[in-house]
């Protein structure tokens, strides 16, 4: 893609994106997701009434004369956009594909989390972490964040949750609030999860395809995979073989879900070609009500 189109594109996501953020999200981000904890300011000389447990001793010996500790609420966050770039997020059959899709709701979730005067890191994965870039504030950042959503090329195609949470977690020390953005179409990265909600406030975003639910009855298809590029034929004409499709996904969907709610681990499902914001401002809700 050339430097004026990616530009383009940049400018068109920035539009649509920071609209959205602006009128629907900030407010809901604001009162969902706070800072955790007092953070010490400074000490001011006690005054009649304040509680004694704020007493500062050290400085209050060191002066001859009754000091407190001044603390604040720690209001500033890192947010951390786990993203996956893998090859089976090329593909959509309504008005965009999956990757395009993570693409918008990873700009708008960092737009709110700017405009909250939070930080914002980004991670992109495949089977391997492909790139990190480390949170920091501002309007540059971000359009820094959104330009290599759009023109990231990953070195594999294939997918491995587990080895990006444990990235995360080795590598952001101080507790986050953690987007991860994700057809999960990988298997096998429950344990590494656990791990990575215990330390960061998890929130799981799974972007899929209405087409990939089921199989259409259209007979003998060839088909392969965007992962490992491996081909084979299919006969779609099968009740069989489309029923055990369905099944096997609406099984696999079922595990999914189930492993969030045991856990404890938010997560929102948006379609591709549909509008994301109704189930994101959704999850905002159900955070918010549990505050």
């Amino acid at each position: 893609m050339e430097t004026s189109d990616i530009l383009k594109r940049v400018r068109k996501i920035e539009i649509k994106t920071r609209g959205l953020s602006n009128q629907l999200f900030s407010g809901h981000y604001h009162s969902v997701f706070k800072g955790r904890g007092m953070a010490f300011t400074e000490v001011r000389e006690y005054q009649y009434g304040d509680d004694i447990r704020s007493i500062d001793w050290n400085v209050t010996a060191r002066l001859n004369h009754p000091y407190i500790k001044i603390f604040e609420e720690e209001r500033e966050l890192t947010v951390v956009l786990v993203v996956d770039v893998s090859g089976s997020n090329e593909f959509g059959t309504q008005k965009q594909f999956k990757e395009e899709t993570i693409t918008e709701i990873a700009a708008v979730l960092a737009f709110s989390a700017i405009h909250n005067n939070d930080k914002v890191g980004i991670i992109f994965f495949s089977d391997r972490v492909e790139k990190f870039i480390p949170p920091k504030k501002g309007t540059i950042h971000i359009l820094r964040i959104i330009r290599e959503l759009i023109d990231f090329k990953p070195q594999s195609r294939k997918t491995n949750i587990s080895e990006a949470l444990r990235y995360l977690t080795h590598a952001i020390k101080k507790r986050s609030i953690v987007f991860l953005l994700t057809d999960f179409m990988d298997e096998g990265f429950e344990n590494a999860m656990k791990i990575a909600n215990k330390k960061h406030d998890m929130v799981c975003i799974k972007i899929f395809d209405p087409r990939e639910t089921t199989l259409p009855g259209i007979g003998m298809i060839r088909a392969r995979d965007a992962e490992t590029g491996k081909t084979g034929w299919i006969d779609t004409g099968n009740p069989i073989t489309r029923s055990r499709y369905s099944t096997w996904y609406r099984e696999k969907e079922q595990h999914l879900n189930g492993f969030f709610q045991r856990n404890g681990i938010d997560h929102v499902i948006v379609r591709t070609g549909e509008d994301y914001v109704k189930p994101l401002i959704n999850l905002f809700k159900q955070r918010e009500a549990r505050l």
